[in-house]
């Protein structure tokens, strides 16, 4: 029998997958900035993108392995 994850306590997320959670949304939001960026023709949408994907992939938890 295989033992899970107790039912009260929630898996922490390792420290590599909170990384690679954050380097995807920084990735993300870099993509979006750049896309708005170039349909406005407003550079300051890229830093607004990266701090939108930072902020997402800090809040996000990461997928449980």
């Amino acid at each position: 029998m295989s033992k899970g994850p107790k039912p009260g306590k929630p898996e922490q997320p390792t420290p590599q997958a909170r990384r690679k959670q954050i380097i995807v949304g920084l990735v993300m939001g870099a993509v979006v900035g750049v896309v708005i960026g170039a349909l406005t023709q407003f550079w300051l949408w890229v830093p607004a993108g990266l701090a939108l994907g930072l902020a997402t992939g800090a809040i996000m938890k990461p997928p449980a392995a």
